[in-house]
C-alpha cells in the first residue's frame, strides 16, 4: 500500500477508509484476504494508530471488512452485499445530521459533572438547599391531584396559565390573559419553538456578545445569520441594533436583559426604552429571555422589557428552572394570540405537550403564600453566595482579577489578568474536583471566566476557588503577558 498520506480536506480517518475501500474495489485486496495491522498501516501513512481504527470502524459499518480478535482485519466474503446484512454506519449519519451537537468543550463540561463528584460552579441550576424540596412534598402529599391523565389542552394546562396570568401582573407588571400563554418544556424549548416558526434560514438575528445565545446549536443548526451587540456595564446600546439593522435588516433580536448570561448586567432603564421605541421604529421583534428578574438581590421589582412594551413588540420568555426547580420543566412564553397558536401547534407535533403532573405542581406552589417566602429566601442566599465568592476571588488574585458584581442572578463574570490556556485550565480544574465555564464558549475575548454560584453550596465556595488557583498555576499561567 502506497504510504502517500491523503489530503486535509476532510477527517482523516475518513480518507483512510475511502482510500482502502478503492483499493479493495480495484482488487488489490480481494475478498477474505487480510488488510495491513493498524500499527503497519499507521506507520506507512505517518497518522496516529487511533485514525487508523477509526478508518477500520468505519470499513466495518459499511460491511467492507470484517474485525476478528487476534487475528487482525479481513475483507468480507460478500463484500458487494450478496448475502450479507449489512450494520448501517451509524457513526456517519451521527455526525451528517442537520442538527448540530453542543460544542465539544461543553459536552465535557457535561460528561464531566455527570461522571464525578465536582464542585460545580459551571451549571446554571440551584443547589439542591435551594430548592423548595418540603414546600413541594406537601403539596404532593396534600393528595388534591386531579384524577386525569389524558393529553392537556394545547396552550397547556387552564388552570396553571391562569395562575401565570396573575403571577406576572404581581411580579413582573406584565398584562397577560391565559390565552396569551403558552407553556413549554422549560425556557429552553420555548426558544427553539420560536426559532423554528417565526425564522427562516438565512434571516438575520441579533444576538448579546458575549451571550449564551452564541454557543447554542439552534442558531447555526437553522442557518440564521448572527450579528453581535456588545454588552458593556449598561448592557446592549440600541444605537447598535439601529446600525445593524440598516445594514443587514434584522428580524428578531434575542435579549437576556435582566442579570444577563453569563455577564450579570442589567440593561439600564433608558437603554430599555430606547430600545423598545427602535424596535416599535422599525418592527424589529424582540425576544426577552428572562429566567432571573426575580432574583434581584435588593428585592427590588425589574421593569422587564415586556412590562414596558405599548406595542406589542416583544415576545416575553420565562421559566422557574432558575428560581424553583429545574426538574419540573416548566417555562412559558406570551406573545400575540396569533403567534401562540402558531407555536403551539408546533409544540402538539413535537410532543403533544407538557405532563400534567409539573404543571399542576407548579400551579399550587406558585398561587401558594410559601411562593414569595421561597422567593425572598432565594435572593438571600444567591446574594450571600455571590459576596462570598468574590471576596474569595479577591483574596486569591488581588489586582490580577476584574469582576463586576451583579445585582440578582447566579453568575460572575471574570477577566484574569496575564495568559493562559482555557482548555488547559479547565482540564487541570477536573483534575482538582472543579468544573466552571470558560468565557470564549460565550464568544469572549481570551482571559474571561464564568463562575456560577446558583449551584454549590456556602462552604465550598472557599474551597472552590482554592482549586481554581491552583489549576491556574498548573496551566502555566504567566501574570505578565
Amino acid at each position: 500500500m502506497s504510504g502517500k498520506a491523503p489530503s486535509q480536506k476532510k477527517p482523516m480517518y475518513k480518507q483512510i477508509a475511502e482510500m482502502i475501500e478503492q483499493r479493495i474495489s480495484a482488487g488489490e485486496f480481494p475478498a477474505g484476504s487480510f488488510l495491513p495491522s493498524e500499527r503497519t498501516l499507521a506507520k506507512e501513512l505517518r497518522v496516529n494508530r487511533s485514525t487508523v481504527v477509526a478508518a477500520y470502524d468505519e470499513l466495518q459499518a459499511a460491511g467492507v471488512v470484517e474485525r476478528k480478535r487476534g487475528s487482525g482485519t479481513i475483507v468480507s466474503q460478500d463484500i458487494w452485499g450478496l448475502a450479507r446484512t449489512r450494520v448501517p454506519n451509524w457513526r456517519h449519519l451521527s455526525e451528517t445530521g442537520s442538527f448540530r451537537p453542543n460544542l465539544p468543550l461543553f459536552r465535557k463540561i457535561r460528561r464531566e459533572t455527570e461522571a464525578h463528584d465536582l464542585i460545580d460552579l459551571a451549571s446554571g441550576e440551584l443547589s439542591p438547599d435551594l430548592v423548595p424540596h418540603e414546600s413541594l412534598k406537601r403539596l404532593l402529599a396534600a393528595g388534591d391531584f386531579p384524577a386525569h391523565f389524558g393529553y392537556e389542552h394545547s396552550l397547556g394546562n387552564s388552570s396553571l396559565r391562569e395562575t401565570l396570568s396573575v403571577h406576572m401582573k404581581k411580579w413582573r407588571s406584565i398584562d397577560a390573559s391565559p390565552s396569551a400563554i403558552l407553556i413549554t418544556s422549560g425556557a429552553q424549548q420555548a426558544l427553539h419553538l420560536v426559532v423554528q416558526c417565526l425564522l427562516q434560514p438565512g434571516d438575520a438575528v441579533a444576538i448579546e456578545a458575549p451571550s449564551y445565545c452564541h454557543s447554542l446549536p439552534l442558531f447555526h443548526s437553522s442557518g440564521l445569520r448572527t450579528f453581535l451587540l456588545p454588552v458593556d456595564q449598561d448592557g446592549i446600546d440600541p444605537v447598535q441594533l439601529e446600525e445593524l439593522h440598516r445594514k443587514h435588516r434584522i428580524k428578531m433580536v434575542f435579549l437576556a436583559p435582566n442579570f444577563h448570561n453569563p455577564t450579570g448586567t442589567l440593561l439600564s432603564f433608558e437603554r430599555r426604552l430606547r430600545l423598545l421605541a427602535i424596535s416599535a421604529e422599525n418592527g424589529i421583534p424582540i425576544i426577552e429571555d428572562d429566567p432571573y428578574s426575580l432574583t434581584s438581590f435588593s428585592g427590588e421589582p425589574v421593569r422587564t422589557l415586556k412590562s414596558l412594551d405599548k406595542h406589542g413588540t416583544v415576545l416575553y420568555i420565562s421559566s422557574l428552572t432558575k428560581i424553583v426547580a429545574s426538574g419540573l420543566r416548566i417555562g412559558w412564553i406570551v406573545g400575540p394570540q396569533s403567534v401562540i397558536e402558531r407555536l403551539a401547534d408546533a409544540r402538539q407535533q413535537v410532543d403533544f405537550g407538557h405532563s400534567i403532573l409539573p404543571q399542576w405542581l407548579a400551579d399550587r406552589f406558585l398561587a401558594s403564600p410559601e411562593f414569595a417566602d421561597h422567593i425572598h429566601r432565594l435572593r438571600t442566599q444567591l446574594s450571600i453566595r455571590c459576596e462570598q465568592l468574590a471576596l474569595s476571588l479577591r483574596d486569591a488574585f488581588a489586582d490580577q482579577l476584574e469582576m463586576s458584581l451583579p445585582a440578582g442572578g447566579i453568575h460572575l463574570w471574570c477577566r484574569l489578568a496575564g495568559g493562559w490556556s482555557e482548555q488547559n485550565l479547565l482540564s487541570e480544574a477536573v483534575k482538582r474536583g472543579l468544573v466552571f465555564v470558560p468565557g470564549h464558549l460565550f464568544g469572549a475575548s481570551p482571559g474571561h471566566v464564568r463562575f456560577t454560584f446558583g449551584r454549590t453550596s456556602l462552604e465550598h465556595i472557599p474551597e472552590a476557588v482554592s482549586r481554581f488557583a491552583d489549576a491556574l498555576d498548573a496551566s502555566g499561567w504567566s501574570k505578565n503577558q
